[in-house]
């Protein structure tokens, strides 16, 4: 720290909205040139603690003090102005635009009236050269990563004069080495003096980049500690309030037994499907009870591969049998009639609708398998949407409420309930335990091999490959957008043999079939 006085500070922060208590009393300090990461589980109360500070909600109760002086934001924008800048895990910008134009947009330099383009993009290069980043500032915004995304919006943030720099979930999308390379502007932030509230779910990333901790349950306040003093499995404690044996450890949990499935015509077939400019020819099968991991880094093909497999988009050529019986998935209602599930990776746009409240989420895919003119009685939606809320812990444990005030963790919940609902055949998960907290992860990961125990088959993806290890029966690796080798998950495969494989694209052996 250079300071000994924070340039943050709340105290007694309360918020609550109708049927939540969302935040209780909650103190937060944050030093200059420190980076401190804001833990815990899913509706902890994270995501309020900032919107508070940011403005987007008012308080209840508690005082803001930033840089010695209470302040009260009427919104993001006048936060940002008044030093306190938020980059989050979607990115807030117009992808059409150009780079620098996302960078000074509502703040363009001017010049007898007009934009002053020439000074514009000057401004631009400079600011990406503070953070060693080497783009074209005239190019789309699309034409770049998420990652580079990321790093515009940051640069868009200190170029506000940020003395406070939120970065809500940035690593979410991320692969390792995008990761690296954001934390070493955090840390060339930091060292300039900025003061960086850090939230993540990834516990790796917070010991290798945090000073302090403050934890949240529940929505109150855990305690702050520095990182020195506060172990992994300290933290995950505190977050989840209770000892950790008496969740199963999740780096404890033994592989899948391969052997306990009986062989025979597989669920799903899948022979050299493959959809242009998309995913080249694969083949890939998945019998009843069997959980088939799906690896590979962002950008490989996973989610285009379980998109041809829900019929959300079409496949160019190859061939697809549902239990033994040839079939073409023309759109994702023939998939459900077919008993497959589909929870998206990307839950915010092709997940929950957040006008509608938890029981209309949640009761949404087996509506449209009846067919809208045969709506389901609203006791039965209640009976199911009752089983489903007690079943996976979704909380608030009220169905009427929008599913848009729920945290990442529990929206993730009722995508579940919403295809679990269904009784699917062969349910596929795409990155279901991305940004949620570890007791969310260990809930989902047991329910999966309970799904899988039952007799459901499950294709798999994470971005996490001890996780596709510790569930799967087989893996599948993708690079470049090609299936490139299928391992059975036995003794001999581990994360490094999967990574060996990523980096060589060489394909080894095939799980027998």
């Amino acid at each position: 720290m250079t300071e000994r006085h924070p340039v943050l500070t709340m105290t007694g922060i309360s918020k609550a909205f109708p049927g939540v208590r969302a935040l209780h009393d909650v103190d937060f300090r944050l030093f200059p040139g420190e980076v401190h990461a804001l833990m815990g589980e899913n509706g902890a109360g994270k995501s309020t603690l900032i919107k508070v500070l940011t403005g987007v909600y008012g308080i209840d109760s508690g005082t803001i003090i930033l840089s010695g002086e209470p302040v009260s934001f009427r919104g993001p924008m006048q936060a940002s102005a008044g030093g306190v800048s938020t980059v989050y895990q979607e990115v807030n910008l117009c992808a059409n635009l150009s780079v620098a134009e996302n960078i000074f947009i509502g703040r363009e330099p001017r010049r007898f009236g007009a934009v002053w383009w020439g000074e514009m993009r000057r401004r631009a290069r400079a600011l990406l050269t503070r953070l060693d980043l080497d783009i074209d500032v005239n190019a789309p915004l699309a034409s770049y990563s998420l990652a580079v995304q990321q790093m515009v919006a940051i640069a868009r943030a200190i170029d506000v004069q940020a003395r406070v720099l939120v970065l809500d979930e940035p690593t979410s999308s991320l692969d390792t080495g995008e990761v690296a390379q954001l934390f070493r502007i955090m840390r060339q932030l930091r060292d300039e003096g900025i003061a960086i509230l850090f939230v993540t779910h990834f516990l790796d990333q917070v010991y290798g980049i945090a000073d302090r901790i403050t934890v949240l349950r529940n929505g109150s306040l855990v305690g702050e500690y520095t990182t020195a003093e506060l172990s992994q499995l300290g933290l995950v404690e505190k977050m989840i309030g209770k000892e950790l044996d008496v969740l199963e450890r999740l780096d404890e949990q033994p592989k899948r037994e391969l052997a306990v499935l009986e062989r025979g015509t597989p669920f799903l077939d899948a022979r050299e499907l493959s959809r242009k400019g998309s995913v080249a020819p694969f083949s890939l099968t998945i019998h009843a009870g069997e959980v088939v991991g799906l690896a590979g880094l962002l950008g490989s093909g996973r989610t285009e591969v379980a998109r041809l497999l829900f019929g959300a988009d079409r496949a160019d050529h190859g061939d697809l049998s549902v239990d033994g019986r040839g079939t073409t998935l023309r759109n994702p209602v023939g998939a459900i009639a077919q008993g497959i599930g589909f929870c998206s990776e990307n839950r915010r746009l092709e997940g929950i609708v957040g006008e509608l409240t938890v029981r209309e989420n949640i009761i949404l895919a087996l509506q449209a398998a009846r067919g809208w003119l045969r709506p389901v009685a609203r006791r039965r939606q209640d009976e199911l949407v009752d089983k489903y809320v007690k079943a996976l812990s979704i909380r608030p444990a009220n169905p009427e409420i929008p599913v848009a005030n729920l945290s990442g963790g529990n929206q993730q919940k009722v995508l579940l309930a919403r295809w679990l609902i269904t009784e699917p055949r062969l349910l596929i998960l795409d990155e279901p335990t991305r940004g949620i907290d570890v007791g969310a992860k260990a809930e989902i990961q047991k329910l999966v091999v309970e799904l899988s125990d039952g007799g459901m088959a499950v294709l798999f993806i994470s971005a996490e490959l001890e996780e596709v290890l510790r569930l799967s029966h087989k893996v599948a690796v993708m690079r470049d957008r090609t299936l490139v080798s299928e391992l059975t998950n036995d003794e001999s495969v581990d994360s490094d043999r999967i990574m060996q494989t990523i980096a060589s694209g060489a394909g080894e052996e095939r799980a027998t079939t």
